[in-house]
């Protein structure tokens, strides 16, 4: 149907259940809904997208001999600094071990021995050998590539690609669908349960290893429709990214220093046993900044490959090809690495079912905040947080029953700058990335903040103010997703500069130098920090391009 009220046409179709990402999360959530009818929306050209595709690490569950659900719930408290939820890290931990032997039951491509049991490698800060691979150090890669086969013989879920989610549909704040643009243009996809799996922010800082697609979308959505947003201010940065000019920065995975990788200084001196007891293996907060003096210092990092190449000679492929892409020979000499923004702890505020704030919708994977990460996600614990909230999910959407959205007047679309050509729009992307890196990366402190929230503030507005109200009627998919994206890095941005500027602490990914010690009156899973879009409202309102797709 297409719609004659609003100043731009554009179909309405109706569904009974909205997924909005193509990684893990999204596809575990969709698979998990059959044969419940989903239209399963991603940004990217085909399935799989999202970082869950270039994840090199493995997944962490409790499934050795003499390894439990509690040993690696402690382990996860442990490393998020005082700010887990422990009963929701029992949660992830107790349903991740289930998970893992019923997907290794399944016969999904585990790595494994000659009798058949899963490989468990052993990654920072956890105590016991607990990771499963697959593919060696390809596991996002083997993962999703094997549940998108299962997507597309799934009859129950429509993938409809190359979609940008512009904003959520709201009604007497309640979610009744989204509105996106594709390659036919505008669509309103009216339904009474949307789930955001669009995964976490890396791609809004100037140095990630991130995929372009991870451009905080979900998060985006969420804070303009007015949900709660808890721990924005946590980034975790990658201690070990290939310092090479590369966007995104290829990764050196953690497993790595599991199987005996050490790091090494310009003079070829191990340093990390200087700076915590367990050395390259302790937490990635640690391991990153002890990093990251050297490399502000102008002293170059290595990390030596060849113990743990000699120990696992067929577990790394995807390392030894990033590395022979960039012309380096890791058993010749260290390889040169650097920090590099990774993963996102905050996110839209969810229970222990992924619902949200806001009636009818819910978010899982790295775009939710579950408590489970606190400030300082352990390893291996993000692929096992979107299998285990995916499958949550589905069953609350499944269970639930909401009446269809009542009748509403058709929002107009935004307005929207594609006309003025791509190089403007990546040139303010451009700067925000770099704002946000230089502002709110690995080491923050006041007076780098608040320049950083002015530029942004400004750049926000800029953005704003190019479009002169009016809505572009020549715009294309890739112009609609270059205006997004751009909006959505400033919001996020911003949100981010925010929560870093209340936290007058250090704590787990977040250090200033200008308070360096943490708090101890902020150190309790109760105290999470929660904001909302108004709180990045000044004295005249809501600052520019934060207007939702809001329905009187």
């Amino acid at each position: 149907m297409t719609s004659t009220t609003s100043p731009i046409p554009y179909e309405i179709r109706d569904s009974d259940v909205i997924v909005v990402g193509s990684g893990l999360a999204g596809m575990t959530a969709a698979l998990a809904l059959a044969p419940r009818a989903v239209t399963l929306l991603t940004k990217t050209a085909d399935l799989p997208g999202g970082s869950s595709l270039h994840a090199q690490g493995g997944i962490a569950a409790a499934i050795g001999p003499g390894d439990r659900p509690e040993d690696h719930a402690a382990d996860t408290v442990s490393a998020g600094a005082g700010l887990v939820d422990a009963a929701m890290a029992a949660l992830l931990t107790r349903d991740g071990a289930e998970c893992l032997r019923a997907m290794l039951a399944d016969g999904l491509p585990f790595d494994r021995d000659a009798n058949g049991a899963p490989l468990l490698g052993r990654e920072a800060a956890h105590g016991a050998a607990r990771i499963v691979h697959a593919g060696g150090d390809a596991t996002g890669r083997t993962l999703v590539t094997a549940l998108a086969r299962r997507l597309r013989a799934t009859p129950s879920v429509r993938v409809e690609t190359d979609a940008f989610a512009v904003d959520l549909a709201m009604r007497g704040g309640r979610v009744c669908g989204l509105l996106a643009f594709q390659s036919e243009g505008w669509v309103l996809h009216r339904a009474p349960r949307v789930i955001l799996a669009t995964g976490g922010i890396g791609a809004a800082f100037a140095r990630t290893t991130n995929p372009a697609e991870a451009t905080g979308d979900g998060l985006a959505l969420a804070a303009r429709a007015g949900a709660r947003l808890a721990d924005l201010e946590f980034v975790q940065f990658h201690p070990t990214a290939l310092a090479v000019d590369s966007d995104p920065a290829p990764l050196l995975t953690e497993a790595l220093r599991g199987a005996g990788a050490v790091l090494l200084d310009r003079a070829g001196r191990r340093f990390m046993p200087d700076e915590h007891p367990l050395a390259e293996l302790a937490p990635r907060d640690v391991v990153a900044r002890a990093i990251g003096r050297r490399v502000a210092a102008g002293e170059g990092v290595f990390l030596d490959l060849r113990p743990a190449l000699a120990a696992k000679p067929d577990g790394f492929p995807t390392v030894l090809a990033l590395c022979a892409a960039h012309g380096l020979d890791p058993f010749r000499e260290p390889m040169p690495v650097a920090p590099a923004a990774h993963y996102h702890m905050g996110g839209i505020v969810t229970d222990a079912e992924g619902r949200t704030s806001l009636e009818g919708l819910w978010a899982c994977g790295e775009v939710a905040c579950t408590g489970v990460h606190g400030a300082n996600r352990l390893a291996s614990n993000s692929l096992l947080e979107a299998l285990v909230f995916g499958a949550r999910v589905a069953r609350d959407v499944a269970a639930r029953a909401l009446p269809p959205p009542p009748p509403f007047a058709l929002p107009a679309p935004p307005a929207v700058v594609t006309g003025l050509g791509d190089a403007l729009l990546d040139a303010i992307a451009a700067e925000t990335r770099a704002v946000l890196y230089e502002g709110a990366g690995l080491v923050r402190d006041g007076l780098g903040l608040r320049a950083a929230r002015r530029k942004l503030d400004r750049l926000a507005a800029a953005l704003d103010s190019l479009s002169g109200g009016e809505t572009d009627r020549t715009a294309t998919p890739d112009g609609i997703r270059r205006w997004g994206e751009a909006r959505n890095r400033l919001l996020v941005g911003r949100l981010v500069v925010h929560a870093a500027l209340s936290r007058e602490e250090s704590r787990g990914a977040h250090c200033r130098t200008d308070h360096p010690l943490p708090d101890p009156a902020l150190g309790r899973s109760a105290d999470r920090r929660t904001l909302t879009l108004t709180d990045l409202a000044g004295p005249a309102g809501p600052l520019p391009g934060d207007a939702a797709c809001c329905i009187p």
